[in-house]
């Protein structure tokens, strides 16, 4: 179904991106609810995982890259849903006892502190597959698309991406790392799936030229990474109540950030050259397809200046 577009009375820029952002986001609430029935138990605890809240930053990233390339709506709503799933099935399982044991996730009660953690643990793995199911039920799209969003999203969640970097965290807790360590582990563990989110809008669009998608693809490195880092300096400088999750972990369980390694102002002073590496990125894009990626710089800036 096409994505409703903004009104044409929306002031310039900021308010035309967040009018952008509400109908997109509004219309992934849709396409969860219609994935994620509650008919029983696992069903309403995968239900709770991920459709009620969060930033919804990597569909945003599907659309806003997909439409710059006029990629098929139908092809980028399965997407945006799909990426969504795989990350709140990552968040369930990070939080549980034998990750990150965390007990606050957007503001609520943690899935396994809620469901318990057999089915928070099982709902997790359910909403994995589940993303799968998603992105292979629309026969109108061409199986050549849908395998190549499948394989880039596996890519970004297995051993090379989400897993393997959550596996490199959980040996590293109590280690020091140095930064370029930590830059590794946290472009598969938080950077692979916001890639995936732009290769995935890309590849909706067949015809994208190849050095489009490649420059695309620097601007994904970019903001990936400057997304953890500003994640480490809110988790070192914002409350519980503004995170949504609890604050100060990383530090209370020796984990190495880019605050306990570089400090606070040159982590922030990192987090501004990424985005900025990420606008020159898109700067060096042809200019015609530049013109339609105003979405992707701002969301570029919005992940650094975001406060949760």
């Amino acid at each position: 179904m096409p994505m409703p577009m903004a009104s044409a009375t929306a002031t310039p820029e900021v308010d035309a991106f967040d009018v952008w952002a509400a109908l997109r986001i509004e219309r992934l609430r849709v396409l969860l609810e219609r994935a994620l029935p509650q008919r029983e138990p696992l069903e309403q605890a995968m239900h709770y995982a991920a459709a009620l809240g969060g930033k919804r930053m990597r569909p945003l990233l599907v659309w806003a890259t997909g439409e710059a390339l006029d990629a098929e709506p139908g092809a980028l709503d399965a997407a945006a849903c799909a990426v969504e799933l795989v990350h709140a099935y990552s968040l369930v399982h990070d939080d549980l006892p034998c990750m990150d044991d965390d007990v606050l996730r957007r503001g609520q009660p943690t899935a396994h502190v809620r469901f318990g953690q057999a089915l928070a643990l099982l709902a997790g793995d359910a909403l994995q597959t589940r993303a799968f199911e998603v992105l292979t039920a629309d026969e109108a799209m061409s199986g050549s698309v849908q395998a190549r969003l499948c394989r880039l999203l596996a890519q970004a969640a297995g051993a090379d991406g989400m897993a393997g970097g959550q596996a490199v965290d959980l040996a590293s807790t109590g280690q020091m790392l140095d930064v370029d360590a930590l830059g590794a582990m946290h472009r598969r563990k938080t950077g692979a799936l916001l890639k995936a989110s732009v290769l995935m809008g890309a590849a909706c669009a067949p015809h994208a030229a190849a050095d489009s998608v490649r420059q695309l693809g620097a601007y994904a490195d970019a903001i990936g990474l400057a997304f953890q880092v500003v994640d480490d300096l809110l988790d070192a400088s914002a409350d519980t109540g503004t995170l949504g999750k609890t604050a100060g972990k990383d530090a209370r369980q020796g984990k190495a950030t880019y605050v306990t390694l570089l400090g606070a102002p040159a982590a922030g002073a990192l987090a501004q050259r990424l985005r900025d590496d990420a606008l020159r990125a898109l700067d060096a894009l042809a200019p015609a397809l530049r013109a339609r990626c105003d979405h992707l710089a701002t969301l570029a800036l919005r992940i650094v200046s975001r406060s949760h």
